[in-house]
C-alpha cells in the first residue's frame, strides 16, 4: 500500500464524548512508608493533560486537524484547569457544565517512570447531563467531513443513535470508539473501533482467528455497520469489511512504553485521515503508524504531524536515502521544524572512492542532515565529455545513499545546482576540491539568506578522473 501524508489541514473533524483531566505527579521513591507497607513518593512535579475524548481531539490538533469539541464537566477546579488547557490549542470548545456532577479527573502517581497509583474521582454523568449535550451537536454539524463519538461509558453519550441518526441525515461518516458493553446503541455508525479486550466483552472469547473473523463479520451485519476495525496490541490491528478481505496490520512500535491513550490516537488519526480524503485502507494504516508512534510515550500525549510524516517516509523507504524534490522538501521542512542544521553538497560521483567518503563524511559533522546533490547522466557528459560518466545515475545514487553520512541523494539535470540550492535553502554549502569560497558555486544565493559557505579538501589526494586515466593507461598496455 502507497502512503502519503494526508492534507489534514483540510479536514473538519467533530468530536462528542466524554472529556476528562489527566493528573500526574511525579517524583522520588526510595523508601517504604513506615505505617504500611507501600512507597513513599516525593512529588517534585505536577502536569495536567486532557484525556479521553478531550485528547482525542489534540491528536487531531496536533495533526492539523480542524478541530471542534463538544463534553460535560463540571463546576470545579478540574473543569477550569481543563478548560485552559484546552484554550492555548486551536481546538474550538462547547462544554456543557453540569450542576450536579464532578469534571471526570484521574490522577496517576509516577516514579522512575513507572505508574505506581492512579486514583479516579468520577460519578456517572446524569441523562439530563448527556441530553443538554446532545442538544448542542446540531449547531456544530455544518461543513463538517467527520463525527467522531467518544464514548468511555462516563454518561456523556447516553443516546448514540440520536447523534448517530443527526450525522446520518447530513450524510457525515460517524466513527466510535466504544466503551459500553451495548453495542446496540451504536447501530448504524460507520465504523467501531475497539481493542480486542472490548470486542471479546462483547462476543464472547476468539479462540482462533477464523472465529474472531465471523464474529467480527455478524456484528457488522446485526448493528449495519460499514466496517469494523479491532486494535490487538502487540498483534497489530484488523480490519474488516462487508464484500472485501479482512486487511490486518501488524504493530509497528519499536518499544512499548506506556499504551495510555493509544485508542485515541487510533480513532483520531484514522478520523483525521478519512476527512482528509484518504480512504478508509489508507487511514487504517496511517492510524496503525500513529499508534506505533504514541505508545513509546509517556502517559497521554498525541502525535505531531511530522513524527507521522516521519513514519510515513520510513514506510516508504524514503526517510533517507534517494528522494524526489518534493519528497525532499517535505522532509526538509521537518527538520527544520525541530532546529536542525542542513548540509548540502554536490557533485559527479561517477566512482565512489576514499577521498569522497572522507570527505562527506567532514560535511556531515557540520550539521544535523547531509544532503547530495549529484548531477545526471547527460549533464555530466556535458561537463567531462564522451565516455563518461563510467556508473549511471542510478547505480551512484545508491552508493551514495548506502554510505552512513548521507541522509538524502537527490539528482538534477542542469549543470550546476542553482536552482536547486535556491529551491531548498541549505544552512550550510559545501565544496570539496582546490576552490575559493567565492568561486563555489550558489554561494552567493546561500550567503543572501544568512548560511554558510565551506571548502573542503578531499582526503588521500583522491580524484575521479586520476582513477580513470589510470585505468585507461593500465588498459593500453594490457
Amino acid at each position: 500500500m502507497q502512503l502519503s501524508m494526508p492534507y489534514f489541514e483540510q479536514a473538519k473533524v467533530l468530536v462528542v464524548g466524554d472529556v476528562m483531566l489527566d493528573r500526574y505527579w511525579h517524583g522520588a521513591s526510595s523508601r517504604i512508608s513506615p505505617e504500611a507497607p507501600v512507597p513513599v513518593v516525593n512529588i517534585s512535579q505536577t502536569e495536567d493533560r486532557p484525556g479521553g475524548a478531550a485528547n482525542v481531539a489534540l491528536n487531531l490538533a496536533a495533526l492539523g486537524c480542524q478541530v471542534t469539541l463538544l463534553g460535560v464537566i463540571g463546576l470545579d477546579e478540574a473543569g477550569m484547569v481543563l478548560e485552559q488547557r484546552l484554550q492555548s490549542t486551536a481546538i474550538v470548545t462547547d462544554f456543557h457544565r453540569s450542576l450536579s456532577k464532578p469534571t471526570i479527573t484521574k490522577l496517576r502517581v509516577i516514579s522512575r517512570h513507572q505508574q505506581l497509583l492512579r486514583m479516579d474521582f468520577e460519578d456517572r454523568y446524569t441523562w439530563e447531563d448527556s441530553c443538554a449535550l446532545a442538544a448542542r451537536v446540531e449547531s456544530h454539524l455544518d461543513g463538517v467531513d467527520v463525527l467522531i463519538l467518544s464514548d468511555y461509558a462516563k454518561g456523556s453519550l447516553q443516546d448514540c443513535q440520536a447523534l448517530i441518526q443527526k450525522a446520518r441525515s447530513h450524510n457525515i461518516p460517524v466513527l466510535v470508539d466504544p466503551k459500553s458493553s451495548n453495542y446496540q446503541r451504536y447501530q448504524q455508525a460507520t465504523l467501531l473501533t475497539p481493542n480486542l479486550h472490548e470486542f471479546e466483552q462483547v462476543v464472547g472469547n476468539c479462540r482462533s482467528e477464523r472465529e474472531l473473523l465471523d464474529k467480527a463479520r455478524e456484528m457488522i451485519d446485526s448493528l449495519q455497520l460499514n466496517a469494523l476495525l479491532i486494535t490487538r496490541g502487540e498483534q497489530g490491528m484488523t480490519l474488516i469489511r462487508p464484500g472485501h478481505s479482512e486487511l490486518h496490520l501488524p504493530a509497528r512500535a519499536r518499544e512499548v512504553f506506556d499504551v495510555t491513550g493509544a485508542g485515541d490516537t487510533v480513532i483520531a488519526a484514522l478520523s483525521g485521515a478519512l476527512a482528509a480524503g484518504e480512504t478508509l485502507p489508507e487511514s487504517v494504516a496511517i492510524a496503525n503508524l500513529a499508534a506505533g508512534i504514541v505508545v513509546g510515550k509517556l502517559g497521554t500525549a498525541t502525535v505531531s504531524a511530522p513524527e507521522l510524516r516521519w513514519a510515513i517516509y520510513a514506510e516508504q523507504g524514503f526517510e533517507c536515502g534517494v528522494v524526489t524534490e518534493e519528497q525532499l522538501l517535505l522532509a526538509l521542512a521537518d527538520v527544520r521544524a525541530n532546529g536542525e542544521k542542513i548540509v548540502f553538497t554536490n557533485g559527479c560521483f561517477d566512482i565512489i572512492h576514499a577521498g569522497h567518503v572522507g570527505y562527506l563524511e567532514e560535511a556531515r559533522k557540520l550539521g544535523h542532515r547531509l544532503v547530495v546533490a549529484v548531477n545526471s547522466d547527460a549533464s555530466v557528459k556535458r561537463l567531462k565529455g564522451d565516455g563518461r560518466p563510467i556508473n549511471t545515475l542510478d547505480r551512484r545514487m545508491a552508493v551514495l545513499a548506502g554510505l552512513e553520512a548521507v541522509d538524502w541523494v537527490i539528482g538534477f539535470d542542469e549543470d550546476t545546482p542553482e536552482r536547486l540550492i535556491d529551491t531548498l535553502k541549505p544552512d550550510i554549502l559545501v565544496k570539496g576540491g582546490d576552490y575559493r569560497e567565492d568561486q563555489v558555486v550558489g554561494a552567493p544565493i546561500v550567503k543572501t539568506y544568512g548560511g554558510q559557505v565551506k571548502v573542503l579538501s578531499f582526503f588521500d589526494n583522491c580524484s575521479t578522473t586520476s582513477i580513470v586515466n589510470k585505468i585507461r593507461k593500465n588498459a593500453l598496455f594490457n
